[in-house]
């Protein structure tokens, strides 16, 4: 099912009554996605993410805007009559159910010519545990499970009503790091299965990324940059954006373009020859750095983190904005641990410059 989001905003009244006016949760929210595509709204908390993702289940109203399920206005119907799935950051199961019962709970409420058997919803309700792979399970109550399994009966019971859309807001954020992962490989196994049209809702840039077909990224409630995760990662619009996206981070640089070269202080980078002479914020990404003892980034060394088949190079310099440089180079190259300075040379796509006042991308 395609979903289109029209000028979609939403506003609240500012509760500072001394300033006035309206707060903007969503604003101008434009977005086609396509049919059968898993999409993860991405930023930080307060960005305007779950609001969207309200919006979309009709939950709360838009201030202004249209929702298209397909070719059909939804802006205006109800929840229950918009064929979704809603998965919360809470489960919210019922504890006096059997994983069996609240599988099925949705397809009780069905009426008239929707209603069902009891024989065709437990079939239903073991189908949908199958798919998430949890129908050893149906006679146990919610307490008797793992975070993991209960994130797996909510999933089951979303899906048990064959949704148009799929809408999950955080479903990760009470799992551990570990469960986290097998998780959302899980979601995505589904998803694709089912084929089913996915908007996923997440603060974490790993999770967005290592499953999405796209991401968006949203802040203070507009939508920053829409792409394809590795695209966004590797051109992103904004400072903002490359700073958000990234683990570890980006490291930024205040430096300047001056004669069609990058600097960082006094040392030439990179090229920039058709930009103009001015000064600029510089992001490089940690995998952008070659440890080369001719380079031209010098560096003083703070320490060496080993980190199996990856070798961190964390340093400092008095033009980074971030407390450390952080370089990651492979195992294989060793590094003289003695030393209080190290130089780099730095791949050329992987630097990123940006305009010293509005942080927007400039091509070099």
């Amino acid at each position: 099912m395609k979903v289109v989001l029209q000028n979609l905003t939403k506003k609240y009244p500012n509760r500072n009554k001394k300033i006035g006016g309206e707060v903007t949760a969503v604003g101008d929210f434009n977005f086609e996605i396509p049919d059968g595509q898993l999409i993860g709204l991405l930023g930080p908390s307060g960005c305007g993410k779950s609001t969207t993702l309200n919006l979309i289940s009709g939950l709360i109203k838009p201030t202004s805007g249209k929702i298209w399920f397909g070719e059909t206005d939804v802006t205006n119907l109800p929840p229950e009559n918009r064929g979704i799935g809603l998965v919360f950051q809470n489960y919210a199961l019922y504890p006096h159910l059997t994983v069996r019962q609240n599988i099925t709970f949705p397809l009780e409420n069905l009426k008239g010519d929707k209603k069902l058997s009891r024989e065709v919803m437990n079939d239903k309700a073991l189908e949908a545990a199958k798919l998430v792979q949890i129908d050893h399970l149906m006679d146990r109550k919610p307490s008797e499970l793992s975070g993991g399994q209960q994130q797996r009966v909510a999933i089951a019971r979303a899906l048990v009503k064959v949704p148009r859309v799929l809408l999950l807001d955080e479903p990760l954020s009470n799992l551990d790091a570990r469960l986290r992962l097998q998780t959302r490989e899980e979601i995505r196994r589904i998803q694709q299965e089912t084929g089913v049209t996915t908007i996923f809702v997440t603060h974490d840039q790993e999770e967005a990324m290592s499953i999405s077909d796209m991401i968006v990224v949203m802040k203070d409630g507009y939508v920053q940059q829409i792409g394809k995760p590795q695209d966004v990662y590797d051109d992103p619009v904004n400072l903002f954006v490359a700073k958000f996206l990234g683990t570890p981070p980006i490291n930024v640089f205040e430096g300047k373009v001056k004669g069609g070269k990058v600097y960082v202080g006094n040392d030439a980078i990179g090229d920039a020859a058709n930009v103009s002479d001015q000064d600029v914020w510089i992001g490089i990404r940690p995998e952008g750095f070659i440890l080369d003892e001719n380079g031209p980034l010098h560096c003083n060394m703070e320490r060496v983190e080993v980190m199996g088949r990856d070798v961190s190079i964390v340093s400092t310099n008095p033009c980074s904005a971030n407390v450390t440089v952080r370089s990651i180079i492979s195992s294989d190259i060793k590094v003289d641990r003695t030393k209080t300075d190290v130089r780099f040379s730095v791949k050329p796509h992987k630097i990123c410059i940006f305009n010293k006042d509005t942080e927007e991308r400039i091509h070099i």
